[in-house]
Parts: C-alpha cells; structure tokens; sequence
C-alpha cells in the first residue's frame, strides 16, 4: 500500500510540473517542443512493445498491446501536427 501511494505522489507531482512547464511555453517554441514530444512517445512505443512481447501474463500483453496502440496513436498525430504547423511557414509559390 505504501508504494502506490508513492507511485500516486510521484504521478501527481509530474503532471503538476507538466502543466506548469507546458503551459509557460512561448507560441514559437511549440513546433519544437511537439518534435520533442514525438521523441519521447517513440521510447514510449518502444517500451509498450516491450511489454506487450514479453506476455508475463494475460493481462500484462493485454495492457502492453492497448499501451502500442494508444503511443502509435499519440506519434502518429504529433507527427501530422507538425508537419501541419511546420507548412504554415513555407513560402507559397
């Protein structure tokens, strides 16, 4: 018991620091930040594949193949979003 309510406090923490972090970004920085974004969800992807290949049990390949859907998903649409902001600034011929 004492560890998920570690594990609570940590999460709680990091989505505090998240938000406050995000939230003070200057607009032109959000291209940047949205590649950086994209990076870490490929690790993300990575792990989820990880974890879904391992099959330990049904439940964790289960949570494994939602977690690679899910970051497959999450790279994808960043990527789109970027590529969508970046042609914002090309010059028009």
């Amino acid at each position: 018991m004492e560890e998920l309510i570690v594990a609570l406090t940590v999460f709680v923490l990091a989505v505090f620091v998240g938000f406050e972090v995000i939230a003070k970004v200057p607009p032109l920085l959000h291209t940047p930040l949205m590649s950086g974004a994209n990076a870490i969800s490929g690790i993300t992807l990575v792990g989820a594949l990880v974890a879904a290949g391992a099959q330990a049990t049904l439940l964790t390949t289960v949570l494994g193949f939602l977690a690679v859907a899910f970051a497959t998903v999450n790279v994808v649409g960043g990527f789109l979003v970027t590529h969508r902001m970046l042609s914002m600034f090309r010059r028009k011929h």
